[in-house]
Formats: structure tokens, sequence, C-alpha cells
């Protein structure tokens, strides 16, 4: 299983890059489309600021094209020639990866992009004692 303390934990999870105790996303559910990409201000365990800078969050459309290619390739080698249907099949199987998968890209983007920046902190990580 993918533990704590990892880039991949963060980035899958979108857990605090800095103490992986709480999720960055208001709301979990991805598919909520309308909270998909609303954020906290800061994580309420370590204080870690997510946006960095105004419009921090830009460079993620680079990281996201990336991931929507990657994705789409996938859908492309599987149906094409995998399980062996027409171009214009695969070309549907293309755009209907891209649809359902497209919250997932967005967060992901945004996960991979701030983990460039933040690494874990393992003492960010422990209980506070108060």
């Amino acid at each position: 299983m993918i533990k704590k303390g990892t880039k991949l934990y963060s980035i899958l999870f979108g857990a605090c890059p800095k103490c992986h105790q709480e999720s960055m996303y208001i709301n979990k559910n991805a598919f909520n489309l309308v909270d998909t990409l609303k954020i906290h201000d800061h994580c309420s365990h370590c204080k870690t600021k997510y946006r960095l800078e105004p419009s921090f969050f830009y460079g993620s459309m680079y990281v996201s094209y990336g991931l929507g290619i990657a994705f789409a390739v996938a859908a492309f080698v599987i149906s094409y020639l995998f399980i062996g249907t027409s171009l214009k099949a695969a070309f549907f199987a293309i755009v209907g990866t891209l649809v359902v998968m497209m919250p997932f890209i967005m967060r992901w983007s945004r996960n991979i992009w701030i983990n460039l920046f933040m690494s874990y902190d393992p003492n960010l990580a422990q209980p506070k004692n108060d």
C-alpha cells in the first residue's frame, strides 16, 4: 500500500504535501464538479499555505496537458491495439476516458505541481501537544 511520507501518497490522495495529515481539497469527492478545484487556504494541522503566490496553480495546466495525453494514449492502446476496435471506436474511447477522468486529471495535476515545490517533513506530521 502507498504509505504516508511519499510524494505519491500526497499526489494520489490530495494530502497536504508537508504533513500528509489533511486533504488540500474542501470536498474529497472529485466528481462534485462545483467543488473539484476548491482548496483550503492552509493546512489546519501544520499551517502550510497552499497558494504560494497568486495564480500559483496556473503551472499545473502544463502537467494537466501531459496527464491528458497519457490517458488518451492509454485509451487508444487499450481500445485499438488490445481490444481491436475500429479507429472511430478508439476515438470515442479516448473522448470518453478524458471526460470521465477529467476531475482526477485536474486534481492530480495540481497535486503534482505543488509537490514539485514542497516536500514531506516528518516533524510536521507529529501530533501536536497542546
